[in-house]
């Protein structure tokens, strides 16, 4: 947990705890800590650090899901940008506030799911010479 703990950012992978121990143990312990609140379980082989939320004494995602998501997609070495609803948000274009998070990850195919708690990715692809489409859901 001390080595955890003191990692930058909010997001641990499994693989990066590969020097304290094989890899069944490592996933038992994390398992173990997810199970006892002080890790969440984003992915495969991810988790995200929690802390205690000062109104309601629980223990809660230590960031907020959009940026574990960001920090997830940057640590595995995956290029994501907003979505096109959010790019069109941005650039007042629409006037409606995307309520999914969608990312667009180029022409790149991506299956991997980052979900906490019910809020879950999804990705768009950039088909060639085609708009953006939704490959997961």
């Amino acid at each position: 947990m001390r080595s955890i703990r003191q990692r930058k950012g909010v997001v641990v992978l499994r693989s990066a705890l590969s020097t304290l121990a094989s890899r069944s143990q490592r996933t038992r312990v994390l398992d173990t800590l997810v199970h006892g609140g002080q890790l969440v379980r984003v992915g495969h082989g991810l988790c995200a650090k929690t802390r205690t939320n000062r109104f309601t004494g629980t223990l809660t995602p230590a960031a907020p899901f959009e940026s574990i998501a960001a920090e997830a997609f940057r640590k595995l070495g995956i290029d994501v940008g907003p979505g096109t609803l959010a790019r069109d948000y941005d650039s007042g274009v629409s006037m409606q506030i995307p309520m999914v998070a969608v990312v667009t990850t180029g022409r790149r195919r991506i299956t991997r799911r980052i979900q906490v708690g019910t809020k879950r990715v999804e990705h768009e692809r950039a088909n060639k010479g085609h708009a953006m489409t939704r490959t997961c859901r």
